[in-house]
């Protein structure tokens, strides 16, 4: 009965399934089975029910699931206390919006490479909806999202903000005065995708001046930046990813008689068993953002566990 069997006792437990937990533990099918084999074999008693097609807890294993929940915890805190920083093994799933991908997510790899040599980074980038919804199906360890994760058991801290710029193409010929909403209405707007908390912004915006503006969404950032380059309609992004484009030209800064909310983000992750190095990467997170912040970016760090 070592940590490992523990931990993929406790993943099938999570998942209802040999195969998805045998994913995320970054092993074979078989191996996971002959691992509860074992366990069962050394308990003397069945751990799941394998009669419908979703492995379920039996009693005992409800009442093991206890006592594997707390030595996995245990486990975490002595080898973050006592063990040195590059005996602490592991992958850590580390889903991001690509707002931070573009920015500070380099400097953050960077830091965890150095505090803990030993661990992987599985990085995932993704919309903040897809990545909310990852977490909540335990397909990640750690999200930096847009907004939080409303789930029971699931820490939500404030990271970073982003102030959003509209920009245009030199070549709409945008009028160099302050644009109004009725104006900024007759444009094409290119933005982030649909039930987006900036593409539900920018809708409340323009929809009373004019209902038949139209709003291209995409979940890329870069396809958005690319679209607004060629001139194929106006943006709202944050500044810091466009220093480039607007260096050089191919983009320029408006002002309209209206403000965009900041692009808030969070750093979500669960406060289960077995996250200690979760939580330590997560400081690492608010502690480079913070180191942004200094350049111009916002980023508290209030801490929400979701009851």
């Amino acid at each position: 009965m070592n940590i490992r069997t523990l931990e993929t006792f406790i993943w099938i437990a999570r998942l209802g399934s040999f195969r998805a937990a045998a994913n995320r533990v970054y092993a074979s099918q078989p191996s996971v089975s002959a691992r509860i084999a074992g366990l069962e074999d050394q308990l003397g008693v069945e751990l799941f029910d394998r009669s419908a097609r979703k492995i379920t807890l039996t009693a005992k294993g409800r009442e093991f699931l206890i006592y594997a929940e707390k030595m996995l915890a245990l486990h975490g805190e002595m080898m973050q206390a006592v063990a040195k920083a590059s005996s602490i093994q592991g992958t850590i799933r580390l889903a991001v919006s690509e707002t931070i991908a573009h920015t500070w997510l380099p400097q953050l790899i960077e830091r965890v490479s150095e505090a803990y040599p030993a661990i992987n980074l599985e990085l995932d980038v993704d919309i903040s909806v897809n990545l909310a919804e990852k977490l909540a199906n335990h397909e990640i360890d750690i999200a930096f999202l847009m907004g939080g994760v409303n789930q029971p058991g699931i820490i939500n801290r404030d990271l970073c903000r982003y102030s959003l710029i509209w920009v245009a193409s030199p070549r709409l010929d945008i009028p160099g005065d302050r644009m109004s909403l009725e104006e900024l209405s007759t444009w094409p707007i290119i933005t982030y995708p649909r039930k987006s908390e900036p593409y539900l912004a920018i809708r409340s915006l323009v929809d009373p001046m004019n209902h038949s503006t139209r709003i291209h969404s995409s979940s890329s950032l870069s396809t958005i930046i690319r679209m607004t380059v060629d001139g194929l309609g106006v943006s709202a992004l944050p500044r810091e990813i466009l220093e480039q484009e607007l260096h050089s030209g191919s983009l320029r800064q408006f002002e309209i008689d209206a403000e965009v909310p900041d692009l808030s983000f969070c750093a979500a992750y669960r406060a289960g068993p077995g996250g200690n190095v979760v939580h330590a990467i997560a400081e690492l997170a608010l502690a480079t953002a913070e180191n942004r912040s200094a350049m111009g970016e916002n980023g508290p760090a209030k801490t929400v566990e979701t009851d």
